[in-house]
């Protein structure tokens, strides 16, 4: 059935593209109709959807651009792997779609598509696959509906703990000794709503795998869950007034313990919310706009292009652009990583989402809304943040065999058993027991109850592991590229050299220095200061201080007019710098910044130099024994960093780091971690450490983000692994407990697969009973779960033991 509808085409310049455009649509087959409109620069098709990527291949071979458009859709009722591969397909399906990809950590789709497809087709077409899919909303929006899932999740979970706790007491009470005995109909009573309440979402996904061809975990769950659930009634059924061993408790703490996983799994994925709420509250909610000689406060939202923005000192910028009129220092160390305030004068550029020092600012809106910088970053977090953990693939993949499989067995034992003249009802019996020792429990558990410990001994360490993917990938690292600024650096300027003119101490400039800079917030300011006090100088009090804006700031100090700022400033007073000049570019090149300290002479009024002074950003102490300790487990060490060549160039040769990449902005860091997984093996990963919002777009584009604790909120809830004292030491220890945490779920597995490979052929053959195939499953999970306990053992190479604590 044919349908109208429209296509963007851009590239159009007059009526004879028009007609080009339409002789192209016209000669696809199956096209009804087309007309183009030159001034919306759209064409109106009457055709099937299914014509949709032909409609616009003609096009593109007539020599003009089609119209696209990315979608974000929130899908609601995946668990696993198989889940987003269900999706991701039954999207490209649909008419017009060019890709699709989707995200379990964020249960989000991300959707591009010619623009003048149908929404309703691709709702419909996530429905039809057994999911609720819907367009996301704003942050606000987004942020309460989580929330009220997170309330109802958090509720059904103490439900459960709470009804299982009686089925689980008579067992606890066989360990003491105490025979403490709980009635079949008490025991039905606390398993049903977990079995069918709590556990509704597994035979609901498990379902869907059915109807798709295919196995999961949940499937798993649904299966091994009813089964002891279907033996106990049948028990309980065949011998009412005995007390029979039941299994009412082996399928609801099942189901309450995958619950719980899901339950820590679902927090862990709310922090992608969180990263980009603190990004996006950078930009300021209103801005000053000049429109008709009236000075109007807009929201940031309504500036547009080419709007006059007024920025007063200490406001936030609210868009990225140009400045007009006004000098001043600006902070942008929250989005290009750089340590110290930056002068911004007319022509100048300045982001949105920077703070402005201590002077106003006129400019001229150049970017706005997505086009931002800040906005930009916003997208690459948002699209690259999570990955999906290869070993739990491996067990979805595992399970989709598994789960036919032991189906095919529990249908062989019950036929051969019957077939071969014994009871039916024991056929039964055998067949189940097949299922109950096959409960995934201990499959569920194994990589969970691993990551459990490796997480909770990695924070003990001073590691917060924020996905167990982060904590899986680390291991392959064999690059491991690191911001500068707050990350190798102390991320605050220190006074490196105070130089005195020939006549001068340098304690006079010091203390000079000091006293100009008493009273200010400013960082060098705050290092000027911390030099003054570590060489117990008396600072003398200063008279007339005034900032001047974009300059410096300056003041009487003694007596004599003195001033403390840019070269640029000195230059405008023409004071002479003939004696420090090769040094004080010297000292630029290295990445310093350098202020020039002047007086004004008595009597002739002109300005002389006085002193010299050039600020760095430090290294940390332990960064040179970090990288040596990195380079040792083979990994290659490259700096990314926004500041200069020199300062770059600094930094990597006194500290031996194998590469370099300088200058670099923002939104090209994501792409230099892109570029450095060019030629490495298939296994081999790319880690990205940085502290700053900057950092952002590569930590979440990288195969594993480390973000520093001393650093922004944004990049730690960004990044999968936070190192919380800022300890770069902690990086290589961290790679030492991705191996040891990596090596204990494959051992895990391969203990939950070993109970299945010698316990289902037993329950086959009819040596074991459902109560010893009941006995053999939570022995599994026993054996999975103390082996993961043996983790916490474990402590990284060349850590020092920890001490036992006396309390006095």
């Amino acid at each position: 059935m044919n349908t109208t509808f429209s296509l963007a085409v851009h590239g159009m310049t007059c009526a004879s593209c028009v007609r080009r455009v339409e002789k192209a649509l016209a000669q696809v087959p199956g096209v009804e109709q087309a007309s183009v409109n030159l001034a919306t620069e759209r064409a109106t098709v009457v055709a099937e959807t299914t014509l949709l990527p032909a409609l616009a291949q003609a096009i593109t071979q007539a020599g003009y651009e089609v119209g696209q458009q990315t979608l974000t859709l929130a899908i609601e009722g995946m668990t696993c792997a198989s889940c987003v591969g269900r999706v991701e397909r039954s999207l490209k399906a649909v008419p017009g779609v060019l890709a699709a990809s989707v995200n379990l950590a964020t249960n989000q789709a991300r959707v591009e598509w010619l623009d003048g497809a149908d929404m309703a087709a691709l709702l419909a077409a996530v429905t039809q696959a057994g999911y609720t899919a819907r367009p996301v909303g704003t942050l606000q929006d987004e942020q309460a509906l989580h929330q009220r899932a997170r309330e109802r999740e958090t509720w059904e979970l103490v439900a459960g703990l709470v009804l299982c706790a009686p089925l689980v007491l008579p067992m606890l009470g066989d360990l003491v000794g105490k025979h403490w005995m709980l009635s079949a109909g008490w025991q039905w009573v606390l398993a049903t709503p977990v079995q069918f309440w709590l556990g509704a979402r597994f035979y609901k996904a498990g379902w869907h795998a059915l109807r798709a061809g295919t196995g999961n975990m949940d499937l798993l769950v649904a299966l091994g869950t009813t089964a002891a659930y279907g033996l106990s009634l049948g028990l309980w059924w065949r011998e009412p007034d005995a007390m029979p061993h039941l299994y009412f408790e082996s399928a609801a703490v099942v189901i309450t313990l995958v619950r719980l996983g899901k339950w820590l799994e679902s927090r862990a994925k709310q922090r992608t919310v969180a990263a980009l709420r603190a990004l996006q509250a950078l930009r300021p909610a209103t801005a000053r706009v000049e429109r008709q000689g009236l000075v109007l406060e807009l929201a940031s939202g309504d500036v547009v292009r080419d709007d006059v923005v007024l920025v007063r000192p200490g406001e936030r910028i609210p868009v990225d652009g140009l400045v007009l009129e006004g000098l001043s220092q600006v902070d942008e160390s929250m989005i290009t990583g750089e340590s110290l305030p930056v002068a911004r004068e007319p022509g100048d550029a300045v982001i949105g989402g920077a703070i402005n020092g201590d002077g106003l600012l006129r400019l001229r809106a150049t970017a706005v809304g997505t086009a931002s910088q800040l906005s930009q970053i916003v997208a690459q977090v948002e699209s690259a943040q999570a990955r999906k953990a290869p070993i739990q693939q491996q067990v979805d993949k595992v399970a989709a065999v598994f789960v036919p499989v032991v189906l095919l067995i529990a249908l062989l034992t019950f036929l051969g058993w019957g077939i071969a003249g014994h009871d039916w009802v024991d056929a039964t019996i055998h067949a189940v027991s097949v299922l109950v020792i096959a409960c995934p429990c201990a499959l569920g558990l194994a990589t969970p109850a691993a990551l459990m410990v490796g997480t909770g001994l990695a924070a003990r360490m001073g590691i917060l592991v924020r996905d167990a993917q982060a904590l899986e990938t680390l291991r392959e690292v064999k690059v491991m590229a690191l911001d500068k600024t707050g990350t190798l650096t102390q991320g605050q300027p220190r006074l490196a050299h105070c130089e005195p003119v020939p006549g001068e101490s340098r304690d006079c400039v010091l203390r000079a220095a000091a006293a100009l800079q008493t009273g200010s917030s400013h960082p060098l300011a705050k290092a000027v200061l911390n030099a003054a006090q570590a060489a117990h100088l008396q600072v003398p009090e200063t008279q007339d201080a005034k900032a001047v804006p974009g300059r410096g700031v300056q003041g009487k100090v003694a007596g004599t007019l003195m001033a403390l700022g840019s070269d640029r400033w000195r230059a405008e007073l023409n004071a002479d710098n003939a004696h420090w000049a090769a040094q004080a570019k010297g000292w630029q090149a290295q990445g310093h910044s350098v202020a020039w300290l002047m007086h004004q002479a008595p009597g002739s009024g002109a300005w002389q130099v006085t002193g010299v002074l050039a600020f760095a950003d430090i290294a940390k102490p332990e960064a040179p024994q970090a990288l040596a300790q990195l380079h040792a487990l083979g990994v290659r060490t490259v700096l990314v960093s926004g500041d200069n060549a020199g300062a770059a160039q600094a930094v990597a040769q006194a500290l031996g780091l194998d590469e370099v990449h300088a200058e670099v902005l923002p939104g090209d860091k994501a792409r230099v971690v892109a570029a450095l997984r060019q030629g490495l093996p298939a296994h081999a990963k790319v880690a990205m450490v940085g502290d700053g919002i900057n950092d952002a777009p590569a930590l979440a584009a990288a195969d594993v983000g480390l973000a520093m604790g001393t650093g922004t909120d944004v990049a730690m809830q960004t990044a999968g692994v936070t190192l919380l004292r800022g300890d770069l030491r902690l990086l290589p220890q961290a790679i030492e407990l991705s191996v040891a945490v990596t090596r204990k779920i494959r051992q895990n597995l391969f203990w939950a697969f070993a109970y299945n490979v010698v316990g289902i052929p037993l329950a086959a053959a009819g040596a074991l009973s459902p109560m010893l195939a009941g006995g053999a499953m939570a022995l599994s999970s026993v054996c999975v779960i103390g082996n993961a306990l043996l983790l916490g053992r474990w402590r990284p190479a060349g850590a020092p033991p920890e001490h036992t604590k006396v309390h006095q």
